[in-house]
């Protein structure tokens, strides 16, 4: 098959918020999604409840823990401290559900989902109920609400976490546009991933992701990305952007798939065997070194955040052979820092390494 080439340069400004919408997405607008943060209440005699949390995004990586900030106090400052109600909980995004995190009165506190055993809150000073997340899922990212409750008044402010993470784009072992919604969930999920949002994708399109197949995005809508307008890819007369076909049927409609994959906590390495091996001689010999075949969302993220660099066209976990460029050289595919994939050879073939994956 083919050689392909994922062009996404490593180390590009990436600017936040979303853009404005004219068919295409282009370039930011004013960042409205922590509007709320700070603003206070009046309580009897003229007192102001007051919330804080950062205005800025958190970022982090699967597997860490992170501090969401939150603290409140009371304007004018009070003398003898308040009973108050404490509730954390995660906004509802492409179509999810909210998600119940924490709520607590003092020492008391109850958690909820999968979020029981992973949370506390950080009540090291007084006023600071900052919440602390262990073990970091990749559906753990996203807003979260910090709520404070004294009597009849409440006030709020909202953390965004992101995990840092690379959008790869995804192709059935059958061909092009082969995935329906559902499958796009399975095959990212298989590969260590989640389907990418619109944010994590636009993202990747600013930092130079240029990709000509449309694939479905968290949302159920499908999109591709556009560095550089040509004939095959809705024609040169367009400008650069994310281009958009809308929602789509999550069941009856077919496409490739964005998938986001996060920083690893662990390593990816290039196994040296005297020989070529086919696909399941490669699964046995990882095992053998006391690892695993890596996936392809582990492969891209070891490119993105460790620097691997080989030259080595390896088996993945899915059955394609892949190899991880960053300082592209002579001899070694194009010359732009990617992923190239040489798509799913017949698994009994002996042209190609192994990629495994240790964990830490």
């Amino acid at each position: 098959m083919g050689l392909m080439l994922l062009v996404l340069p490593l180390l590009l400004p990436v600017t936040y918020g979303l853009p404005f919408y004219n068919g295409f997405y282009y370039s930011n607008s004013a960042n409205d999604q922590n509007a709320g943060n700070g603003h206070g209440k009046d309580l009897l005699n003229g007192v102001k409840l007051v919330v804080e949390t950062p205005e800025e995004t958190l970022f982090t990586y699967q597997g860490a823990s992170v501090i969401l900030p939150c603290r409140y106090r009371y304007e004018p400052a009070l003398v003898s401290p308040r009973h108050v109600r404490i509730k954390w909980w995660k906004l509802s995004e492409n179509g999810a559900p909210e998600k119940d995190v924490l709520v607590a009165i003092g020492l008391r506190h109850r958690t909820f989902g999968d979020y029981q055993g992973r949370v506390h809150l950080r009540q090291d000073k007084e006023y600071d109920v900052s919440l602390e997340i262990q073990d970091l899922r990749l559906e753990d990212y996203g807003r979260y609400r910090c709520e404070v409750i004294d009597g009849l008044e409440d006030e709020s402010g909202l953390v965004e976490l992101e995990l840092r993470g690379v959008v790869f784009p995804y192709q059935s072992p059958q061909g092009r546009y082969q995935l329906n919604f559902h499958e796009g969930q399975q095959v990212c999920a298989e590969q260590g991933a989640v389907v990418a949002s619109f944010e994590q994708l636009f993202r990747a399109w600013e930092e130079g992701l240029d990709w000509c197949n449309a694939g479905w995005l968290q949302d159920a809508t499908v999109r591709y990305p556009i560095m550089l307008p040509r004939q095959p890819c809705g024609g040169p007369g367009l400008a650069p952007g994310v281009r958009s076909y809308g929602p789509r049927h999550r069941r009856l409609h077919r496409y490739d798939v964005f998938c986001f994959a996060t920083a690893l906590k662990g390593r990816v390495y290039y196994l040296e065997h005297p020989e070529k091996l086919t696909l399941t001689e490669a699964r046995e010999a990882c095992q053998e070194d006391g690892a695993t075949i890596a996936k392809v969302g582990q492969l891209f993220a070891a490119w993105r955040f460790q620097g691997l660099d080989r030259c080595d066209a390896g088996w993945l976990a899915d059955g394609s052979a892949r190899y991880p460029v960053v300082h592209p050289h002579p001899n070694c595919g194009p010359p732009e820092p990617g992923v190239r994939s040489f798509g799913f050879p017949d698994p009994q073939s002996r042209l190609y390494g192994v990629y495994c994956y240790r964990r830490h």
